[in-house]
Parts: structure tokens; C-alpha cells; sequence
């Protein structure tokens, strides 16, 4: 009932301090040891005045130091139960006071609060003596009175349950005395009440009782053994009372500690002594021995600061005739650091958005160190390669926050280690390693593997063909990764995209959806968005150049001489032409381009095979040999015109030429013309020609002569005597120069024709950039170097220059003009 009452009492002031303290937190209880488990200690709901359903809600829970627990939550009901039975004096030993502590933590909030649970003692011991015989033996000259000191009993139990009296069998020659000790024990001495008489009695037994004060009453007998001799009147005596000794933890097995003595003024038998123990726990009999006979004090077990702090034992010293003093050994402990931190992790939120602001708590842990004073101080650290840092909470508990944005496409996740470290000398550390994954946001847009994309594809091309594939890649994860591709609904030349081209959306390749022409148009721009599964999507576009490549499907196209089939057109050569002189030129172009416009021209059939040849790809038809008098004067040719496609594709076309140098000596004429209107004009047609040809002969020798002074420029007064009008181009012809095609430098202003004899008869030359153009001086030198040149520093010889000037008077004033000096 006592215990009850004060158990009682106690829990209520404990919640009256609670009610009118808002800041105090703990929650004290009284409560028997051995009690079984289940027991009901008391109600933590009523104790914090919170309901029972927070108690799941908040994650209630007890943490210890110790990792033996002895009381658990039932959260159910909020009763505070016991979990495993309660001995108090193995868990306290001789204290009087048995207390353990624990936390009661909850989260969401994270409060804490402290549990005090008083362990109360219950009397389940028996008193018990160090040995079974305490042995006397004691002169028959021992005076009347003489005191002989008992052995002490030992109770594991405190307060009233401890060794309460003791009483020894009746008996003729002794009576007990029972003392109290200065820490509150009692002990018993034998009081020589009737003188001995060895030769009556040689030796008397007799049971000592020692009992507790607890309910119901414990006892412990011993068996009192004496043995008379002569007369030992000096009692042993200890040099010191009481030795204090400080002795480190983890002391190896062996080591001496301290080393007692007691003289007995005796002589002989009666002066020897002997050590032993006479009161002692049972913790401490483990770990220290005592040597009989030199009172040596060593440690036998493994001394450890976390299990006892301090050891009190009691040494009795004895002669041989069973004489006995005792003193008293104090053994204080000294903590070392040999507890590393203990690291608990309480809770974790895993996986944490990446999105989640700077600060963000992700996870409590709990550091522990059994040791005392600066080894349990405890730092703890998180290593710096990380985006978190702990930040110290309440007591041993530390918040584990983010430290900036958290980005799972460059760490999807972190191994996090966390580094407890004491204050001792050595210190000691322990880490935990906290594998913490990023759960995706969708915060990136799919990005194109390239910035633009220029995909080429040949026209005549069948409808499905692949012109290209576009990629892009989105960092997130699942469908904020997934990417979808579609075709901005724009128009090209008027109509709409979708009609020339497609995309897959899954995998991002173009098609086209009709057959293309080079010729039409060459190319075309389009923009492709690729958009992610996310919510809300994220999309990005890029722009796709799709170049349409030719195919060899146009056929040359002769320009000059001009394919019409109403007028035969004939040049006439003059009989003195030498050998490699320009007669005429094929002039043809090809809608193609590159490789498939280069053009080559081949003589297919001709009159005299062996007189001309032509340029296989200038077009130009040369003499191979000095024309002679046995020549026949009309000269036809078949000339073939390829491309350089695969395959190639061809034209023909039909040179006529004259040989003559007046068109007086060509009686044949009139059947190759239409028929003869007006003779008249025949006689203006014939003179245009001979100044025709007087001319073309002296600009023949005039390209002649620049030819050979300037052989950079092996064409420098003359192109060819071939002209085409512009009209005859093609809209979409190719300009590929070397090629064989017209160039669009060459600029022409009449042509040849003979389709009647009222026709006027020309030949104009073109110009291009090998001409020489007006802004050039020529000087001449006649007297040191007899040459002339043009400011380009390449010369004529003097009378090379004198004959083309005597020959083309116009040439001669514009060159006098430019020079006045010559």
C-alpha cells in the first residue's frame, strides 16, 4: 500500500508540475522491480494531456542510450507498459536510488520529452555471509567482555530490506552485540560473557542468524566455529582505515592496484596474519582478488567505467587465533574513451523532390556516446561534396536539411555520409552512410542534339522516302522524359508543309509525301517541335533545311548553232587559215547542275575527219592542219553534246562551214539558200563579207600575237568569233565554270546567220575577263627593249605591236589616246 501511495503521489505532482510549467517535459514514475511484463506503468496520453490518436500520428516512440529497453508505447491505448522484467540489483547494485531514463520523442513537431521511472526495491533477497564457518579460536585466557567481531551479512537488497539484526544460537559462554556501521550497515560482535575452559570444551559451534527488515522477513545463517587456545590478546590493526584507490577502465588482468597491511603486535602463530574479504558485491568479486597473505589487491576482470563507477569493498585482517580488524577500500574508476558515437537514424524522407527549397528537412537522427565528460561530447559533420548539412535540434538530435536546389538530371541520388566525433584524446568517430534518391521534376525542355538540320534528298524521289531524322533528348525521367516530335504547320511557296513532308512523333524521322523536282525549287525550311509527356509539357523547335539534289534527267541544250530547222546556218573560213585557228563554237547549256551539267562535245560525223577538231569541253572547233586547196569548200559536222550524269544524256547538232574568202567564189551558195529575190543584195552581201573576213583575219593575227607574249593570259584579245543572243537561254540554265556550259560573263550582241542572201553577215567577238580592259596602259620601248607592255608587266614584241596597229587603225587611236607618249 505504502509503495502504491507513493507511486500515486508522485504522478500527480509530476503532472500538477507539468500543468503549471509549459516548458517542462518530463513524466516521472514509481513502480516495483520483477514486475511482469505488460505491466501498466502509467498513461503517457494522460501525461503530456494530448489525445491517444497523436500518439500514432506523430510517431511516438522511447529512445535510449542503453540499447536494452525495459518499457514500450502502447500506442493504442497511450499506456506505458513494462517489456522486460526489471531486476534492480543487477541493473543498480547497492545505489539507493535506481532510476532510468528515457526519451519520448515525437515528430511533426519534434518534441522530446524525458521519462524518469523510479525502480523501487522489493525484498527478494536473503541476507548471506561471505563464508558458511566464521572460525575463532580464542584463549582461555581471554578476559570476561573480550569483543570478537563477526562477519559481516551482505543483503543485494536496500532501504528496510537490508540486513536488519542479526542473533546467535543460546549459548553458556557468549552473547552478540549488534552495532550500526557509519553508512548505515550493522555488524555483530561475540561478547566473551563466561570465561573459557579449553579443558572443559576444545571447541563450540553456533549458528548466527542474520535477518532483513523487509516484508516478509529474509534471513542467512553462518556457522560459528571456536577453537580455544592459549591466550592472543593483540588484534590485528590496518595502517589505514580506509584506502582510496582511482583506477583507469580497461585495466589489463593482472595489474596490482594497491597492496594492504595490518600488524599484529603478537609473536609467533599469534602474530601472523592473513587477508581476506569481508564484505563484498557480486559485481566486484569478479573483478578483483585479494592475496592471503600479502594483502595484494588485483584486478581479475574487465573493469568498465559504463557498468560501475566505483567499488566499495571491506578487507578484514585476522591473526592465527582467529583476532580480526577490518578496514575499508574505496575503488573509483576513471572513465576512457572507449565508446565510439552511435549514430541513429529516426526518420528519412525518401526519395525528396527536386524541387524542394533550400532548408528542406529530409531526416533526424539521434547521436549516443556511453562515455562521460568530454568523451561524450559529440560533433557531427556531414562530408562536403554534398548539398546537405545537419543542423543541431534538441539535445543529441540533429535535422539533416538541404543546403541549395537539388537537380536529379545532374544527381539522381547522393550517398550521404554523416561522421559522429567525440571530445576524447584519442577522439573516436563512427559514420552512416544515407543512400537519399531525387525524385524527378519536369523541368527541362527536350533539346535537339544539333541546332539546325540540313537534310538532302534526290528529286524524282518516291513518296515515303526518309529525308532525315531529327533527335532530342529530355533529361528528366519516364514521361517527363518521353519526347514526341510533330511539324510546325507552316506554308512553303503557298502550300502547306504537311504536304510535302512528315514525322514520325515517336521517332523523330522525316518523310517525304511526294516526289520533289530540282528544277522547280532547289530547297525549302521547315520546323520541327519536340514535346515531352510532362504536365504541363515543355517543348523546344528547330529548324530543318531540306535541299533538293538533281538527278541527271535534262538533256544539253545546244544554244548556238541554234537548232531550227527553217534556216541553215553556214561560217565561212577564210582559205589561208593555219593549223589550231578558231573557226566556230558550240555553245550548250544543261538545266542540271554540278556533275550532271558538265558538258562534253565530240565530233560524231564530218567531211574531212582529219580537218577539224573541237574542244572537248569548250565547244570550240579549231583546224587541225592548214586548210589547202584540194579541201573541199563546204565542210559539214555532226557535233554530240553529253552531259556527265549517270546515265549520261546527249544532243546533236549539225556545223555547216564555208571555205572561201569571198562569197563571189562560191557559186553553191545559191543551192544552200533560200531562192534569189534581189541580186542587188547579193553584191552588198558579198562585200560585208570580204570586210568581214578582212577583219576577222586581222584580229586573228592580233589574238595570235597577244598569245604569245602573254602566256598567262593565252586568251587575251580573243574569245572565239561565235555570238548567241541572250534570248536563246534557258530560264534555269547552269553556270559551272570549266564545265563546258555558257558562262554568264560572256556578253554577246548579234550572230551569223546565211539562211538568205539578203542577210546581214557579222562576226562579233565576246568579251570576257581575259580581254584587256581600257583602264590598262601600254608603253613601248623601242629603242632599249623593243617591246611593249601592259602595266601588268607582260610585253609584245615592237613589230608585232606596229603590224596589228597599221592593220586596225581604231585600235591605234584608242591606244595613242590612252598613251600620248608612244
Amino acid at each position: 500500500c505504502t509503495i502504491a501511495i507513493y507511486s500515486l503521489m508522485t504522478f500527480h505532482i509530476s503532472v500538477f508540475v507539468k500543468g503549471i510549467c509549459h516548458f517542462c517535459a518530463d513524466l516521472s514514475y514509481n513502480f516495483p522491480e520483477e514486475t511482469k511484463r505488460q505491466y501498466v506503468i502509467g498513461n503517457i496520453a494522460n501525461g503530456l494531456r494530448i489525445d491517444v490518436k497523436q500518439l500514432s500520428a506523430r510517431k511516438a516512440r522511447i529512445d535510449t542510450e542503453d540499447s536494452k529497453r525495459y518499457c514500450e508505447i502502447n500506442l493504442n491505448t497511450g499506456d506505458l507498459i513494462v517489456a522486460e522484467t526489471i531486476d534492480r540489483e543487477e541493473l543498480c547494485g547497492s545505489r539507493m536510488s535506481c532510476i532510468l531514463n528515457y526519451e519520448l520523442v515525437l515528430e511533426n513537431p519534434l518534441e522530446v520529452h524525458r521519462i524518469i521511472l523510479q525502480i523501487q526495491d522489493i525484498n527478494d533477497n536473503a541476507p548471506r555471509f561471505p563464508n558458511e564457518c566464521i572460525n575463532f579460536e580464542i584463549g582461555e585466557s581471554a578476559d570476561k567482555g573480550q569483543r570478537f567481531r563477526l562477519d559481516e551479512a551482505h543483503d543485494k537488497d536496500i532501504g528496510q530490506n537490508v540486513v536488519n539484526g542479526y542473533s546467535v544460537e543460546k549459548n553458556k559462554h557468549f552473547v552478540l552485540n549488534v552495532h550500526d556501521t557509519a553508512d548505515g550497515g550493522k555488524y555483530a560482535e561475540l561478547v566473551l560473557e563466561k570465561e573459557l575452559d579449553r579443558e572443559q570444551q576444545k571447541e563450540i559451534d553456533m549458528i548466527l542468524t542474520a535477518t532483513d527488515g523487509g516484508s516478509p522477513q529474509r534471513s542467512g545463517t553462518a556457522v560459528i566455529h571456536i577453537t580455544v587456545l592459549d591466550a592472543n590478546d593483540n588484534v590485528p590493526v590496518f595502517s589505514e582505515s580506509v584506502y582510496k584507490v582511482t583506477l583507469a577502465e580497461n585495466t589489463p588482468s593482472g595489474i596490482e592496484i594497491i597492496r594492504v597491511s595490518a600488524t599484529d603486535a603478537d609473536e609467533g602463530p599469534n602474530g601472523e596474519v592473513t587477508y581476506e574479504f569481508s564484505r563484498i558485491s557480486d559485481k566486484a568479486v569478479k573483478l578483483f582478488s585479494i592475496d592471503k597473505t600479502t594483502g595484494q589487491i588485483m584486478v581479475v576482470g574487465e573493469i568498465d567505467y559504463e557498468n560501475e563507477k566505483n567499488y566499495e569493498m571491506i578487507i578484514q585482517s585476522k591473526d592465527a587465533s582467529g583476532l580480526a580488524s577490518t578496514a575499508k577500500i574505496i575503488v573509483d574508476i576513471t572513465d576512457a574513451n572507449d565508446n565510439s558515437p552511435r549514430i541513429n537514424l529516426k526518420s528519412l524522407n525518401n526519395p525528396v523532390p527536386e524541387n524542394s527549397e533550400p532548408g528542406t528537412e529530409v531526416g533526424i537522427i539521434n547521436v549516443q556516446d556511453k562515455d562521460s565528460g568530454e568523451n561524450r561530447q559529440i560533433r557531427c559533420s556531414v562530408q562536403q561534396n554534398v548539398p546537405f548539412k545537419l543542423n543541431p535540434s534538441v539535445k543529441n538530435y540533429f535535422s539533416l536539411v538541404t543546403t541549395k536546389a537539388l537537380d536529379r538530371e545532374k544527381e539522381s541520388d547522393y550517398n550521404i555520409t554523416i561522421t559522429a566525433t567525440d571530445g576524447g584524446s584519442p577522439p573516436l568517430s563512427t559514420s552512416m552512410t544515407i543512400h537519399l534518391f531525387v525524385s524527378d521534376v519536369n523541368d527541362n525542355p527536350p533539346v535537339f542534339l544539333q541546332q539546325s538540320y540540313s537534310a538532302y534528298i534526290r528529286e524524282n524521289n518516291k513518296p515515303g522516302t526518309s529525308v532525315c531524322s531529327v533527335s532530342a533528348n529530355d533529361p528528366d525521367w519516364r514521361q517527363n522524359g518521353t519526347v514526341l516530335y510533330s511539324l510546325v504547320p507552316i506554308e512553303v511557296s503557298g502550300v502547306p508543309v504537311s504536304s510535302f513532308l512528315s514525322i514520325n512523333g515517336d521517332t523523330g524521322v522525316i518523310h517525304a509525301r511526294r516526289s520533289f523536282d530540282y528544277e522547280q525549287f532547289r530547297n525549302f525550311t521547315v520546323k520541327v517541335v519536340a514535346r515531352d509527356n510532362g504536365s504541363p509539357p515543355l517543348s523546344s523547335n528547330v529548324t530543318v533545311k531540306v535541299f533538293i539534289t538533281d538527278e541527271n534527267d535534262n538533256s544539253p541544250q545546244i544554244l548556238y548553232p541554234v537548232p531550227d530547222g527553217k534556216s541553215l546556218m553556214t561560217e565561212m573560213i577564210p582559205k589561208a587559215t593555219l593549223s589550231g585557228s578558231l573557226v566556230s563554237k558550240v555553245i550548250a547549256v544543261d538545266a542540271d547542275s554540278g556533275q550532271n551539267a558538265w558538258l562534253s562535245y565530240h565530233i560524231v560525223k564530218s567531211t574531212d575527219p582529219g580537218l577539224f577538231s573541237i574542244g572537248l569541253h569548250s565547244g570550240e572547233i579549231k583546224t587541225q592542219r592548214d586548210i589547202s586547196e584540194s579541201d573541199n569548200m563546204k565542210q559539214n559536222l555532226v557535233i554530240s553534246v553529253k552531259d556527265n550524269g549517270q546515265p549520261s544524256l546527249s544532243t546533236t547538232c549539225a556545223v555547216n562551214l564555208l571555205i572561201s574568202d569571198n562569197l563571189s567564189e562560191v557559186p553553191e551558195l545559191k543551192d544552200m539558200t533560200y531562192e534569189d529575190s534581189n541580186s542587188k543584195l547579193t553584191f552588198y552581201l558579198i562585200i560585208a563579207l570580204v570586210s568581214v573576213s578582212t577583219f576577222f583575219l586581222t584580229f586573228i593575227i592580233l589574238i595570235v600575237a597577244v598569245k604569245f607574249c602573254h602566256r598567262r593570259k593565252p586568251r587575251l584579245l580573243f574569245d572565239g568569233a561565235v555570238a548567241v543572243p541572250s534570248a536563246y537561254l534557258p530560264p534555269n540554265y547552269a553556270e559551272v565554270d570549266g564545265a563546258g556550259t555558257l558562262r554568264s560573263s560572256y556578253n554577246y550582241d548579234t550572230y551569223l546567220t546565211t539562211g538568205s542572201r539578203t542577210s546581214d553577215f557579222k562576226f562579233i567577238t565576246s568579251y570576257n575577263e581575259n580581254t584587256i580592259p581600257f583602264s590598262q596602259t601600254l608603253c613601248c620601248d623601242e629603242k632599249t627593249t623593243n617591246t611593249c607592255s601592259d602595266t601588268s608587266g607582260e610585253g609584245l614584241s615592237y613589230p608585232t605591236l606596229k603590224t596589228i596597229l597599221k592593220k586596225n587603225k581604231k585600235l591605234k587611236k584608242k591606244i595613242k589616246k590612252k598613251n600620248p607618249h608612244i
